[in-house]
């Protein structure tokens, strides 16, 4: 019998010899880019219920907090959040003046105040 050199296997079935097939690579799955924006929208669903959850409600209560702030003027009742509750006697560009007790006033910062207390006019 004589002996071929060839580089490729051959399987031989009655009489007949036959290369065999070795796997190629296989064929990538059609669709490489919805593939991954299948896999990447779920991420974007979930920051966009966390905006509309969250964030965007906070920075509304945030705008509404500064603006109750930017309108304080003297007189009107004022609670702190370390729990201090005082009448403001002077607005200054960064700070109040407030009036805790009678003869004690101190100075503190805009972003001190945590709400205006309605109906207890000094």
């Amino acid at each position: 019998m004589n002996e071929t050199a060839s580089s490729t296997p051959v399987a031989v079935t009655a009489g007949t010899t036959q290369p065999i097939e070795t796997p190629a690579e296989q064929p990538q799955q059609p669709g490489g880019l919805m593939g991954s924006m299948g896999s990447f929208l779920p991420l974007v669903l979930l920051f966009g219920v966390f905006y509309f959850m969250l964030i965007r409600p906070q920075q509304r209560k945030e705008k509404e907090r500064q603006k109750m702030i930017s309108e304080l003027r003297a007189g009107r009742r004022v609670s702190f959040a370390g729990g201090l509750i005082g009448t403001i006697v002077a607005a200054k560009e960064q700070t109040f003046m407030i009036e805790l007790c009678a003869g004690t006033t101190v100075e503190v910062a805009r972003g001190a105040i945590a709400a205006v207390i309605d109906g207890e006019q000094k």
